[in-house]
């Protein structure tokens, strides 16, 4: 079946004794317009002289949609709608309300000022990842038409509940008036769309988009802006007189061809002479509805952009509006009153494209492959810094046909890829099997890019790779692009862990059992600060010891200079040591600062100040242990004039990376409990880091200044003891041994007969 006409109907249960206390919303443009969840498939918002939000697709009769006459919003005008995630935003007289469909609660955003008549936003529907999720909490608000240069533009990262103001780099420069403002994940760029004297063009936030504007295009009207799902890039620019396309965000925009009848191509809609009512797009497809009661259709492929008129109904109307409901699927749907229950029901004009495109009077030709297929696809990868991603893919030919697979990615700044394609060997139905292999790695570690091709491959980024076949025929309905997104960043399967090879149970030095049991030490106050300033404390520190976290500490011996050794770990398995590759640095999370580091800033060969603990702190505005990352980190081994080299005596406390750097312990035996954060830039976009324990031992009690003193005159008396009793023997046998010696018996005899005299008297 082509096509067919039905209504959709439904018992009419509905309760009504609440309407008193809502108002009833409508759109403010003209001709009616449908917006679909792009990842829910079922729940769509229809815009018209009433609004219906659906989430069976329209498969019941409908109130129409109301807002709580509590908010206060005065003319309930609806100017622009967007669903992120599970909300509903909407613009209505000017100002955000959010609508929690799943709840079923309203509430008023809250940060605007000033008013907005708009809103953008995107969802990304591949994955749970985190990153994926994130995406739809992004949306901007802003008034169209307003003078760029001076316009307020919000944006807000918790699905428009909470805006802020935000401004565009060198916005302030900028001549026309604003378009819009779209946030482009496929190419990690916020686009600005400004308009000025019938031409428009794009804008983008970084680098390399930033250096210069796309290129123009004619701007006849009041442009829609639609972004078609799947993060691929592709926009569809369009008003009554005008379809544009562009499929890398803007940067190039070209006018949709039109084919009429058996051969008649037009370049444009407006050469064509229709007029556009309804548009409506999903990831592969394009439809358009003309106010002439045509119906056209056309593929998102790769390379072509053309629409072919499919039948001529009598489905045209005001309140008309398109919709796909799946691959190949298109309907028109009309709202009908019933005046009975003052509900709506549903008119629904059914097209089967594919049953439509096999009418040999349309004479399309035949699809040249059997199939596409790929373990890839609707997935989404994770791409770290310095990994790769190997992709496969399947396609089969038909007979006698060569077609092409073409794979592009959306933003090759920051992600490139390699493809080879060979015949397996194999067959299908007697049809050779085509095998694709596909490498993706960061453009800059393929060794073919500019070190300037990017402003900086520490800041995360996301691509979108497609396979398609080149020059695909209008009729590979059924056969849709394999499409992936890919998240070139943080993968967060990754964690570091530190060796322990050696620990201070295993030798006998401390008890797992007792330090399992509730264990406490104390810190003297001359060892700690805690503002980790390196200033004595005023009391003693009594530490609780985390055994359940921290395990059987570490073993050092303090008169050996030491680094640990830290081993990168991906889903719980080893993955590599990376205390020679990455740069990182430790802090004891008590404050100890009885430890300093075998490297100066001046021997580990600083051009520029390095940075040091106290700085970073003073910097970041906290006094703790975990401020210190790879966003923040600046070698000193790059010339920086903003910090010169002064004090090349300093103590170097990056660890890891071109150096040999170690730690110095102080003569004091006892725990160290240390932070480690892996700040080296192009080792991960992930903030890697971890705590663990040290037991430092071998070191004797140090001895006070007074203690010194007594043990020196000790030892001299000693000395001088040992010396007197080897001497004395010796010179008594010499001349002058035995005159002293005559000496002593001499005034021995005299004391003899002075004591005898007084014995007598």
């Amino acid at each position: 079946m082509r096509t067919r006409v039905h209504t959709v109907r439904t018992g009419k249960m509905f309760s009504i004794a609440q309407k008193t206390q809502w108002e009833t919303l409508y759109f403010s443009s003209v001709p009616a317009r449908l917006i679909k969840h792009p990842c829910k498939e079922n729940i769509a918002l229809y815009l018209g002289q009433q609004l219906f939000l659906t989430r069976n697709n329209f498969q019941s009769s409908l109130f129409p949609f109301s807002i709580p006459t509590s908010l206060q919003v005065g003319i309930p005008e609806v100017s622009s709608a967007h669903f992120a995630g599970s909300v509903l935003v909407l613009v209505v007289n000017q100002k955000v309300y959010i609508y929690d469909y799943e709840a079923g609660s309203w509430n008023a955003s809250t940060g605007i000022k000033y008013p907005v008549s708009h809103i953008s936003g995107d969802n990304c529907c591949y994955s749970e990842h985190p990153f994926c999720l994130e995406i739809s909490n992004f949306v901007f608000a802003y008034l169209y038409g307003d003078e760029i240069s001076q316009t307020s533009i919000y944006f807000s990262n918790t699905q428009g509940y909470k805006f802020q103001k935000y401004v565009h780099e060198r916005q302030a420069e900028l001549v026309g008036s604003l378009g819009g403002i779209f946030y482009f994940h496929s190419v990690s760029q916020v686009g600005l769309l400004l308009f000025n004297h019938g031409k428009a063009k794009f804008w983008y936030s970084d680098h390399p988009l930033n250096r210069s504007f796309g290129v123009p295009f004619d701007y006849n009207g009041t442009l829609d802006v639609l972004i078609t799902p799947g993060q691929k890039g592709i926009l569809i620019l369009w008003f009554e007189k005008s379809l544009l396309i562009s499929r890398n965000a803007g940067q190039l925009v070209y006018p949709v061809r039109v084919q009429v009848g058996y051969s008649t191509v037009y370049s444009s809609i407006s050469e064509a002479n229709i007029s556009i009512h309804s548009v409506a797009a999903n990831e592969n497809e394009l439809a358009v509805l003309t106010q002439e009661n045509n119906l056209y259709y056309g593929n998102l492929g790769i390379l072509k952009n053309l629409l072919i008129n499919l039948v001529r109904q009598d489905v045209w109307s005001q309140e008309a509006v398109l919709m796909f409901t799946g691959l190949g699927m298109l309907e028109v749907l009309t709202p009908v009153l019933d005046l009975t229950f003052l509900s709506f029901d549903f008119q629904k004009y059914s097209v089967n494209i594919q049953a439509v495109l096999m009418n040999a009077k349309l004479q399309v030709h035949i699809c040249k492959v059997e199939l596409l297929q790929g373990e890839f696809e609707n997935k989404m990868y994770v791409i770290d810094m310095n990994s790769k991603l190997e992709l496969t893919a399947l396609m089969i030919p038909r007979p006698g046909m060569s077609p092409v697979p073409l794979t592009t990615v959306s933003n090759p700044h920051s992600l490139g890829f390699q493809a080879i394609i060979y015949e397996d060997g194999n067959t299908y139905n007697g049809n050779a099997k085509y095998r694709l292999n596909i490498s993706l790695r960061q453009q800059q570690h393929l060794g073919r890019a500019d070190p300037n091709f990017t402003s900086s491959i520490k800041r995360p980024t996301m691509s979108t790779i497609t396979l398609d076949i080149a020059n695909k025929e209008i009729s590979c309905v059924d056969l849709k692009p394999l499409t992936a997104l890919v998240s070139v960043g943080c993968d967060l399967k990754k964690k570091i862990v530190v060796q322990k090879e050696i620990s201070a149970c295993s030798k006998g030095i401390l008890d797992a059992v007792a330090l399992e049991d509730n264990y406490t030490y104390i810190i003297e106050k001359e060892a700690y600060d805690p503002n980790f300033q390196g200033q004595r404390a005023t009391e003693d520190l009594v530490v609780h010891y985390p055994y359940e976290k921290l395990g059987c500490p570490l073993l050092v011996y303090y008169d050996d200079p030491w680094k640990p050794v830290v081993e990168l770990w991906w889903e719980g398995n080893f993955q590599e040591v990376i205390e020679v590759e990455a740069e990182y640095v430790l802090l004891e999370i008590n404050g100890l600062f009885t430890y300093t580091y075998s490297l100066t800033a001046g021997t580990a060969g600083c051009k520029s100040q390095p940075q040091n603990w106290t700085t970073v702190m003073e910097t970041v505005g906290k006094k703790e242990p975990f401020v210190w990352h790879r966003k923040n980190y600046v070698s000193c081994h790059d010339a920086n004039s903003d910090t010169p080299l002064k004090w090349p005596k300093a103590p170097y406390q990056i660890l890891g990376g071109p150096t040999e750097n170690k730690v110095i312990f102080d003569q004091r035996n006892g725990i160290y409990i240390f932070y480690i954060s892996i700040v080296d830039p192009y080792y991960s976009y992930c903030r890697l880091y971890t705590t663990f324990s040290v037991y430092v031992h071998g070191a004797f009690p140090l001895i006070t200044p007074w203690e010194e003193v007594i043990t020196f005159l000790l030892m001299v008396f000693i000395l001088l003891s040992l010396w007197l009793a080897y001497m004395i023997p010796k010179l008594l046998h010499t001349e002058l041994g035995h005159r002293v010696r005559g000496f002593w018996v001499s005034l021995c005899k005299r004391c003899r007969k002075s004591c005898a005299c007084f014995r007598h008297k």
